[in-house]
């Protein structure tokens, strides 16, 4: 005869609740072969939520126990609870009863990954492990080294050899877990190791300053060439003469010969041509106006 559990107060996972909720979870009845069974093809059937309900309360003590392991990556029990409890409900709905297995070997697997997708999201700010060897690396590694000193080159083919991964991705995954994640700003102002810290004693590479120099450096390179199309080609040919050259730029008496005038008529014509590009350079960095507001009707 099939029994309909009682729901018991105590079933949330805030704070000040944890053991409360624990013993509530252990106190619902574990189902026999034949109650898991009936329950189940209620459920696949006929759709019966109270069914699935029930097969979800009899296994909420396995979620618990399985969370109970990864508490040793620092993250909240009751977070890993929760995960745990989501990947239970998966299993629940994907269960097919006339495989002849019980639930909870069923999932156990569920359960499983949805706590490792929740450790992995969580243990650090960078993910660690994305591809299917980093995650096995990731959840294995520490409990297969033998001590705490870096695997030896032997270790590494041992775990290589056992987890069917390759030897230098066993050497990455030790590199990445006995990292750590550095603030940006430390607390301690005396910290140099917090990039905030050496960004600001070298404020030129500071990506900000970079992007700035460079959009500067363009809007000065156009206004320049705007202003030099707009002499005529004596003019421009002085400018670049004796203002655009690297090194060894022209004389005054250089261009004096080239043009077959005197060196005091080329210092006039360079002032004027400079005077001529200050004024076109000053119109096109100069803020636009606000146009004025359409008179009302």
């Amino acid at each position: 005869m099939e029994r309909t559990m009682a729901l018991p107060m105590t079933t949330s996972l805030t704070a000040g609740s944890l053991e409360a909720y624990i013993q509530s979870v252990s106190r619902f009845p574990i189902l026999s072969a034949e109650e898991e069974q009936a329950l189940a093809r209620r459920f696949r059937e006929h759709e019966d939520l109270d069914a699935a309900r029930d097969l979800v309360l009899s296994h909420l003590r396995l979620v618990v126990a399985v969370a109970r392991g990864y508490l040793g990556y620092g993250l909240p029990h009751a977070d890993l609870i929760q995960e745990g409890n989501i990947g239970l409900m998966k299993a629940v709905k994907r269960f097919d009863p006339q495989r002849g297995v019980r639930l909870v070997s069923f999932a156990i697997h569920w359960i499983k990954a949805e706590i490792h997708e929740y450790v992995l999201r969580n243990w650090r700010l960078v993910k660690v492990a994305t591809t299917k060897a980093q995650r096995k690396l990731f959840f294995n590694l520490r409990s297969m080294k033998r001590g705490l000193a870096p695997l030896s080159a032997e270790e590494i083919g041992r775990v290589a050899a056992e987890l069917k991964v390759k030897p230098e991705e066993v050497v990455e995954m030790e590199t990445r877990l006995t990292g750590h994640d550095v603030a940006f700003e430390a607390d301690d102002e005396e910290d140099a190791y917090a990039p905030a810290q050496y960004l600001r004693a070298d404020a030129g590479t500071e990506p900000s300053r970079v992007i700035e120099t460079e959009e500067n450096e363009r809007a000065q390179s156009a206004g320049l060439q705007k202003a030099l199309c707009a002499l005529d080609p004596r003019s421009r040919r002085i400018i670049e003469a004796r203002w655009l050259k690297e090194k060894d730029g022209a004389t005054l008496h250089d261009l004096a010969a080239e043009f077959k005038v005197s060196a005091e008529r080329i210092r006039q014509i360079e002032a004027k041509a400079l005077e001529k590009m200050r004024k076109v350079i000053a119109v096109q960095d100069a803020p636009r106006r606000a146009l004025p507001a359409p008179a009302a009707a």
